[in-house]
């Protein structure tokens, strides 16, 4: 029903290394109807802190202590369901596309109480020297010259590396492995391809 939220929220999910371009085709595929691009990072940059939950990003943050996976999963609940209410993201109608979230295995077992996750898309760049390069130019693009470190990087991709080892054998019954190498074109095509293929997508779209 128009208005109403589901039980959980149909989303596919994309995960990839810096610089891999998973940015890029989530906007790409957030502006064909039907799909909406949820990127936490967005949403952690326009978090309100004198709200009560920013409140409580700010105690963490101040004692120096990483925020519990459980308060970025419900920062996350209400921010989907504000922008459903807003009428944003339709989920009568929408399936979400979710980059930057789930982070950690613990994340994606707590989001299984919002969020029926469809498949999973793992944007893999196995050519680690165009990977470099990639976060390199966009750190210079961007300004951030400490990015643009060989150091800083090669951390970045480590960390990626061991956060998502988890992630990626937690959704192995739904995992598509995706050459981001690859013109950002055809990675785009190869996307679509297995979404349009989807039998959840053809369901969902056959209904609305």
């Amino acid at each position: 029903m128009i208005g109403e939220h589901p039980d959980k929220y149909k989303a596919f999910i994309f995960i990839g290394a810096p610089g891999c371009g998973k940015g890029t085709q989530g906007k790409i595929l957030g502006s064909i109807p039907r799909i909406y691009h949820f990127a936490m990072g967005d949403a952690f940059r326009s978090m309100d802190t004198r709200t009560p939950i920013g409140q409580e990003f700010i105690a963490y943050s101040r004692q120096g202590e990483l925020v519990p996976d459980e308060l970025t999963v419900r920062y996350f609940k209400i921010q989907v369901d504000a922008r459903a209410n807003l009428h944003m993201f339709k989920p009568d109608i929408d399936i979400m596309i979710l980059d930057g979230i789930p982070r950690s295995v613990e994340q994606a077992k707590l989001l299984e109480d919002h969020v029926e996750v469809l498949q999973l898309f793992h944007l893999s760049c196995p050519n680690r020297e165009e990977l470099i390069t990639r976060i390199r130019k966009r750190a210079l693009k961007e300004g951030r010259m400490d990015d643009a470190i060989d150091d800083v990087i090669q951390k970045r991709i480590k960390t990626y590396e061991d956060e998502t080892k988890g992630l990626l054998d937690f959704y192995s019954d739904r995992r598509t492995d995706i050459n981001a190498n690859q013109f950002p074109l055809k990675v785009t095509h190869d996307i679509l391809g297995e979404i349009l293929n989807h039998p959840e997508w053809q369901e969902f779209v056959g209904e609305v």
